[in-house]
């Protein structure tokens, strides 16, 4: 029960305090300028702020505002009122001029109105007081300018005759000055000011006028100088600054003696000043008295004879080399002869250690240095003595010997530059080119960074050394010679050949090839091998020879071509041999190698046709033995054989054969069969009975025409006829 009843209390508060706290928001707030955003001097300016705010309550919400003029709060008021805030500005003056802004701040919450311009024209007119009307020159007055009921930022302006005398920036509408004025006469005073408004100013009128009487002071400086005139140089001059119609006063009194800006001596009362006039003495010498902001100037003009003129000195030659003999001269060429003999002048060098020796008066003998040296003289009489200017003597480097050289390469025939080049020498300087003595050119190198370049050309290597050239930089010495141009020649190429090696003849199948390239011309020479159906090179090299080969090793058919070489030097000028054709010939083993298995086959061919033929005979004599006897009866066989063995001779046939050569195209050819007919009989009383018999005939016919005999069997008859025997 107890936690319950703190809970429902707990509730209960809150809801209280939620419907305690009272919703509001700021609708919008506005600013406004009554009666006008442009208004006159004098005139009643009202700033409004006027917010609108809705709220859930009925009780009134605190709010804040705050007023901004160009940025800067001018205004700020905390109240509980609904009402607008209202901001006034009871006669406006100019210095009220610019932005008004209004800020609203309710309980955190803020909001800002737009911006509105106010401007206030119209300034009082100023108003200038003096304290006293006549006084003496350096005397004080104080000047009052007032700027009735004008506020803000103001800057008063001072004037006497017109010119302004000063100024004083204030925050008041007033400023206070303290004027002096020195020489006596009449002054008219007056003022003005302006009031200072971001961005702008605004100018008032001018003030009253005023008139005041100064009046002169009695003190004046006093300047002597004696003498006074025909003042030579070396005369003694004495000046002296004083006061006349001095009286004691309060303020202090200051003399200052000066020539020009130079300040000789100064003090109180009186200044003196001595001293030796000189030429450059004469001018204007001024006392000057200056009592608070009171000067008074006397001055006088002084002129000082020259005694004699500022010496100058000279060197010649004008054209000095290191070590070589000079003179310096040191002269005044003018002087007052009227009191001074020129003899009265001497004349010294400096440095006293420059080494030179005085011949006469003013002239100054020795060698140069081997740098520059300054050198001054001085001249004096009478106690006067004046120096030269600085002559700074530069000795010139005599040209060393010249080099030569060519730039770039030398081609035959063609132009190429020589250049002459000193190590040292001062410019300007000649240099000439000559060929075996004689002058071809001559240039003047007169820049750091020129050369002496000459473009020549030779048609024959041996000229290049007949070039020598000169330097030159003094005109009183000879010109020194440079070696002898030492340099390569190019010589361009010509007359390419190419050749080859072995024997054209003698190129077969396996052997090493040489294409020999040689050139007239100067190396180093690149060598390329071409072969006509190719556009690319087959070999290339570069060689410091004039010949040069391409090795080829075991040519075959496929080289078999037409080739040739070109060749090319620093002179970039492309030659071309001629062209060579090569027919790469059968090996000698492969042609043995053929004529003997041609021989082999041949030979073969004719055993074969022998065995063949052989062959042949054995089955013609097999098949006329069976074809003959079979046709006998048994029993007749048998009767006829005895009766031949007993009571006839033997009968044999024998078969002549004509072999074919072996080459038949050394042999006639015959037409026609030949027949042979041979009979053999063994009669056993050794008695040839060529009629009383019976037999065989064996028929043999040879054909020329063919390469196999023919074998004409005959046809065994009943009747035995035989053939007529062959004589």
């Amino acid at each position: 029960m107890g936690p319950l009843l703190l809970l429902t209390s707990t509730l209960l508060c809150s809801w209280r305090m939620v419907d305690a706290q009272q919703l509001f928001t700021i609708r919008d707030i506005t600013l406004a300028i009554e009666p006008s955003t442009d208004v006159s001097r004098d005139t009643n300016v009202t700033v409004r702020c006027q917010a609108v705010v809705s709220s859930s309550g009925q009780e009134a919400l605190s709010r804040t505002y705050t007023i901004y003029k160009d940025s800067t709060m001018v205004y700020t008021k905390t109240t509980s009122s609904s009402e607008d805030l209202l901001y006034p500005l009871p006669e406006a003056r100019v210095s009220n001029t610019g932005k008004y802004r209004c800020n609203i701040d309710i309980e955190g919450r803020k909001m800002q109105s737009g911006a509105e311009k106010l401007t206030v024209t119209g300034l009082a007119a100023p108003v200038l007081r003096l304290n006293k009307g006549v006084f003496s020159e350096g005397e004080e007055v104080t000047a009052t300018c007032t700027a009735p009921r004008e506020t803000g930022s103001i800057i008063f302006y001072f004037y006497a005759d017109s010119k302004e005398l000063l100024e004083e920036r204030v925050n008041s509408d007033q400023a206070e000055a303290k004027l002096r004025f020195s020489g006596a006469g009449i002054r008219k005073i007056h003022c003005d000011y302006t009031v200072l408004i971001t961005p702008d100013s605004i100018k008032s009128k001018e003030s009253n006028s005023m008139t005041v009487s100064v009046k002169e002071l009695l003190i004046t400086p006093v300047l002597e100088i004696i003498p006074q005139q025909n003042i030579y140089e070396g005369d003694q001059l004495d000046l002296s600054c004083t006061v006349r119609n001095f009286q004691h006063t309060s303020q202090s009194i200051s003399l200052y003696l000066s020539q020009g800006t130079q300040l000789l001596s100064s003090g109180n009362t009186k200044v003196n000043h001595t001293m030796v006039a000189l030429a450059k003495d004469s001018g204007e010498f001024e006392c000057r008295l200056e009592m608070g902001n009171v000067a008074k100037v006397a001055t006088k003009t002084v002129s000082v004879t020259e005694l004699f003129s500022v010496p100058t000195l000279t060197v010649s030659p004008a054209e000095v080399f290191q070590g070589d003999d000079m003179k310096l001269t040191c002269r005044s060429e003018n002087f007052a002869s009227e009191i001074l003999r020129r003899e009265e002048v001497t004349y010294a060098i400096d440095p006293a250690e420059s080494r030179l020796i005085s011949s006469e008066a003013g002239v100054f003998s020795g060698r140069t240095l081997p740098y520059d040296f300054n050198y001054t003289c001085t001249a004096q009489a009478k106690g006067i003595m004046k120096r030269s200017k600085v002559l700074t003597v530069r000795p010139k480097v005599s040209v060393s010997q010249p080099k030569i050289s060519v730039l770039g390469r030398v081609i035959l025939g063609r132009p190429f530059q020589i250049l002459c080049q000193s190590d040292r020498g001062s410019l300007p300087i000649n240099y000439t080119l000559m060929k075996v003595y004689e002058n071809l050119n001559t240039t003047t190198v007169k820049l750091p960074d020129q050369e002496a370049l000459f473009s020549i050309i030779i048609q024959k290597p041996e000229e290049i050394t007949k070039f020598m050239c000169e330097a030159q930089n003094n005109r009183r010495k000879e010109g020194l010679l440079s070696k002898r141009l030492n340099a390569t020649v190019i010589v361009p190429l010509s007359e390419a050949t190419l050749t080859v090696v072995p024997d054209l003849a003698d190129i077969a199948e396996g052997v090493d090839l040489l294409l020999i390239c040689g050139i007239k011309g100067t190396p180093p020479v690149s060598f390329k091998w071409y072969r006509k159906d190719s556009a690319q090179p087959l070999f290339t090299t570069t060689s410091n020879e004039i010949t040069k080969h391409y090795n080829v090793t075991s040519v075959g058919s496929k080289h078999s071509g037409t080739y040739y070489c070109e060749a090319v030097n620093h002179a970039n000028n492309v030659v071309r041999s001629q062209s060579v054709k090569i027919e790469v010939h059968m090996a000698l083993w492969k042609k043995g190698l053929i004529v003997a298995s041609c021989l082999l086959l041949v030979t073969v061919l004719v055993l074969l046709l022998l065995l063949v033929l052989c062959f042949r005979a054995k089955r013609v004599r097999v098949d006329r033995s069976a074809s003959v006897w079979s046709e006998r009866p048994p029993n007749a066989v048998s009767d006829e054989e005895s009766s031949l063995a007993s009571n006839e001779p033997d009968v044999e046939y024998t078969e002549v054969v004509h072999p074919q050569p072996a080459d038949p195209a050394r042999v006639p050819l015959k037409k026609g069969t030949d027949t042979v007919y041979s009979e053999l009989q063994n009669s056993p009383h050794g008695a040839a009975d060529h009629h009383d018999y019976q037999g065989s005939v064996e028929y043999a016919e040879l054909n020329s025409e063919q390469p196999e005999i023919n074998h004409t069997h005959p046809q065994v008859n009943h009747h035995q006829d035989l053939p007529v025997p062959v004589d």
